[in-house]
């Protein structure tokens, strides 16, 4: 975790206390500081150092704020935060999972009731005495009693945007150890699992104690768990990562066994035992002349030296791809490896050609400090510039059901926004409206992985668009003739979330059937460990976009990743369109769009099959379509 995001978690909790203890105002100005603190470019300990004045020149970040950062960086505390921490001792984080319980609900219900943690708040529901308490009804109460078993699972595993950092941080650090020859990451993380519970490093070398010390003594760990001869494992922002050392001519076979998931190893290993081969973490081996009392499948999994587990010649092992080959079958996908038909379409040579990330031209859903995003237009523009894009949507929230506040804008606004959209459009280098561009001009270059540019020459053309609201019936509460104008509509459920499967069903195939809908967005409305969502007939919703026209969003914030990959799975079979989108509030949240890009690979989905991989005349034919 960066100091800059270290700072922000701290302020986040700042605004949840206050807000808590019934402070009015304040815990706005704190998240909004947050934001900004988080995404700015420059390390807040090197402005900290540098005193207050420094700190506030960050946007939305006032010399009061700016003053308990630099408390925090000269003390190692703010002495408000730890007074507030005092006056409420509750579990805000454990308490706040449970959907429907904010800061304020915490604060009441630890005024009344003494709740500081989740089976505290699990016992006072259950005993009816949250019923009780002003403002709180017999409803109320069996809602958040429905909701605590979700919660209580939800904090077992780490959100994959969580966690995936960590990983690459402590990947690009062993990488750098002179004696590892090679490092991946593997189990779930690697197939991208939208949670994942522990952080696995697979190292090959033919040593091992200086690559244990090197991980332990890693300046991100904050508490070694244990040190072995092999293997290791530290805790870092709160995750656990274990790291197991192998010998380089087996680290192929150890990464394809340690990937998973369990079912296709298991599909793989029976593919092998039909060819007289045994496969393991030492490597793929031939066991037509070993007799059946050599084979010892119940030997210790530890990672120690064991002949039991190398049985006969060894026959692949050092590349994962040499395995497989070995097999007689294409490479998997690590996004694939779920026992879903991955095995046998590799057999045959039939597997998908993987959407990938560098493939993106264009973000199709991102929002601007016009709504509830905290940069203006031409910022945002300008950062999918940067990125390569050859096309960037503004679709800011409509107004609607669950757009709390004045962040939704009216029909007055959208046509106040276009004009605005142009404007900004004349300030950004290369920025041309989508409408002017013709096939002529059109760009014919993918966009770009990891930020990289693509060109002082280049051009983006920049859509208008909006996220509307779907209210519970299915309605698209912005007028038709609004949309009319639009170039492009998203158009998502922001509430009655809790809704049955049926009504659900019925409410997203009458909004994919809508005449201006062109995308639908998180089609569930899950926030992953907070909310489930509602839970649509998936082959429905999907089946009904198809003949629609309409695109399948995959969500790429990785607390939605939203649609998933069995979704898009199903979406992809019925024939119908994916729209890998961001929802990006912010530039530094377009590089969110991996996170979308491998959901789409875990559902099969080609390059083909994503709306916004194609070139611009190839998304205005499919809007027009």
């Amino acid at each position: 975790m960066s100091r800059n995001d270290e700072v922000a978690a701290l302020l986040e909790e700042f605004a949840d206390l206050l807000e808590a203890t019934g402070v009015e105002y304040k815990p706005t100005a704190y998240r909004r500081a947050a934001e900004n603190v988080r995404e700015h470019t420059a390390p807040i300990e090197n402005l900290a150092g540098e005193g207050e004045q420094a700190v506030a020149e960050i946007d939305r970040v006032g010399d009061a704020i700016a003053s308990k950062i630099v408390e925090y960086f000269e003390t190692g505390e703010i002495e408000e935060l730890e007074a507030l921490r005092e006056e409420l001792p509750a579990d805000m984080a454990g308490l706040t999972a449970v959907e429907g319980v904010g800061p304020k609900t915490v604060g009441s219900l630890y005024e009344a009731l003494g709740v500081t943690t989740l089976d505290e708040l699990e016992a006072a529901a259950e005993a009816g005495e949250i019923r009780e308490v002003s403002g709180f009804g017999a409803k109320t109460e069996e809602n958040i009693l429905a909701n605590i078993p979700f919660a209580r699972e939800a904090r077992k595993r780490t959100r994959l945007g969580d966690a995936r950092p960590v990983a690459d941080a402590a990947l690009s650090y062993l990488t750098d150890v002179d004696a590892v020859e090679s490092a991946e990451v593997c189990g779930s993380i690697r197939r991208w699992k939208d949670t994942i519970g522990d952080i696995d490093l697979l190292v090959a070398s033919d040593a091992r104690e200086p690559i244990v010390e090197a991980l332990t003594g890693w300046s991100e760990a904050d508490a070694t768990i244990e040190a072995g001869s092999g293997k290791a494992s530290v805790r870092a922002s709160g995750t656990r990562v274990d790291l197991r050392i192998v010998d380089p001519d087996e680290f192929g076979a150890a990464l394809q066994y340690f990937t998973g998931s369990r079912a296709h190893n298991v599909a793989v290993r029976n593919r092998a035992i039909d060819r007289d081969l045994k496969l393991n973490e030492y490597g793929l081996f031939d066991v037509s002349d070993v007799d059946d009392g050599a084979d010892a499948d119940d030997a210790s999994d530890d990672g120690a030296e064991s002949d039991s587990r190398r049985v006969g010649e060894r026959v692949a092992g050092e590349s994962e791809a040499g395995v497989y080959e070995a097999l007689d079958m294409a490479f998997v996908p690590p996004e694939l490896r779920e026992d879903n038909g991955e095995v046998a379409a590799a057999a045959a040579g039939e597997l998908p050609d993987l959407v990938e990330t560098v493939e993106l031209r264009g973000d199709l859903h991102t929002h601007t400090d016009w709504s509830d995003g905290g940069f203006s237009i031409a910022e945002m523009i300008e950062a999918a510039s940067e990125r390569g894009y050859g096309y960037h949507v503004v679709s800011d929230h409509a107004a609607g059901p669950g757009i709390f506040g004045n962040t939704g804008l009216d029909e007055a606004d959208i046509a106040e926004q276009a004009a605005a959209v142009e404007d900004a459009v004349s300030e950004v280098d290369g920025a041309v409206m989508g409408r002017e561009v013709d096939d002529a001009s059109a760009d014919d270059g993918a966009g770009a992985d990891d930020g990289a540019g693509a060109g002082d020459d280049a051009r983006i053309a920049v859509f208008h668009g909006i996220e509307a609201n779907i209210d519970a019936e299915g309605s698209i509460t912005t007028d038709d003739a609004t949309l009319a104008d639009l170039d492009l509509v998203v158009a998502s459920s922001h509430s009655a979330l809790g809704q049955d499967g049926d009504a659900a069903t019925e409410r997203l195939v009458r909004a994919v059937e809508h005449p201006h809908v062109d995308v639908l967005g998180h089609p569930t409305g899950r926030i992953i460990n907070s909310r489930p969502g509602i839970s649509p007939d998936v082959g429905a919703v999907v089946s009904a976009a198809a003949d629609a026209g309409t695109a399948i969003e995959v969500n790429a914030n990785p607390a939605r990743l939203d649609a998933d990959g069995d979704a898009v799975r199903a979406a992809v079979d019925a024939g119908a369109a994916i729209a890998v989108n961001t929802d990006a509030h912010s530039p530094r949240e377009l590089d969110n769009a991996r996170y979308g890009v491998h959901t789409a690979r875990r559902g099969w989905a080609e390059t083909a099959d994503v709306i916004n991989a194609r070139p611009v005349d190839g998304l205005w034919e499919f809007l027009d379509g």
